[in-house]
């Protein structure tokens, strides 16, 4: 992996529950020598990707990202575009609506909206990593990837994730029970480009002691009318025809 590569993943391990990383850490978990990971940590500091804060002189992200990601949206509008889609999803079908979206090989947390008739609910975060094996999202995505067996390879159970993704193919939408949290029902569907290929998902995540036929019906049909919505809103189209 080159500089850029190694300085880029140093970004990757703030997270929203760890919004500030000190050296030492940031050192274990990228698997990089102290020396080498102080100096990637030094020159995103000075573009101002990174800043230091607090007495112990921890990381967090610095105010560029903030710009750069304002210039993606105002170029792309991708979060603020879908969120009245996502809005009216949550509000049809009672239950948590998210949307995610493929970079890099990793599938993040988009955007999020909650019914507002719902007591208890099922709850998101911003910038969240979804696990391809246990999320209908990554399921809805690797139905569609053009070379999955990579993400099924390293998943705790490939057969399992390989039998999820021929039935999501089969009914056009994922489906996942207790896989990722307790008690929480999920469906999703992909979303596609110009070109035909998937760059995320939409889902809805229902609280399982919930879930009825009726709303199980509800959801299906109230998340593949959305999912098509989005896709069209993007200029995508779905592909000509699913993988093999």
């Amino acid at each position: 992996m080159g500089t850029v590569g190694k300085a880029l993943d140093l970004l990757d391990l703030f997270t929203r529950g760890q919004p500030q990383l000190g050296l030492s850490q940031l050192a274990r978990a990228s698997g990089l020598n102290k020396a080498t990971c102080h100096r990637l940590l030094t020159e995103l500091e000075s573009r101002g990707l990174l800043e230091q804060t607090g007495p112990a002189r921890e990381y967090r992200l610095g105010p560029a990202v903030l710009r750069l990601a304002n210039l993606r949206e105002a170029a792309v509008p991708t979060r603020e575009a879908a969120m009245p889609i996502l809005r009216r999803l949550a509000e049809a079908t009672g239950e948590t609506a998210h949307l995610s979206h493929l970079v890099a090989g990793k599938l993040q947390t988009l955007a999020f909206a909650y019914a507002s008739r719902t007591g208890v609910r099922v709850m998101m975060e911003d910038a969240d990593l979804l696990p391809f094996h246990a999320t209908a999202s990554g399921a809805a995505v690797l139905a569609h990837h053009p070379d999955p067996e990579p993400l099924i390879a390293a998943a705790p159970d490939p057969e399992t994730l390989r039998a999820r993704i021929a039935t999501t193919r089969e009914k056009a939408y994922a489906e996942t029970l207790s896989t990722f949290e307790k008690d929480v029902h999920s469906f999703a569907v992909p979303l596609f480009d110009a070109t035909g290929a998937c760059t995320g998902a939409l889902a809805v995540a229902a609280a399982a002691p919930r879930m009825t036929p009726d709303l199980h019906a509800t959801i299906t049909r109230e998340l593949t009318l959305a999912g098509a919505e989005i896709t069209q809103l993007r200029g995508g189209q779905p592909p000509d025809r699913s993988l093999p």
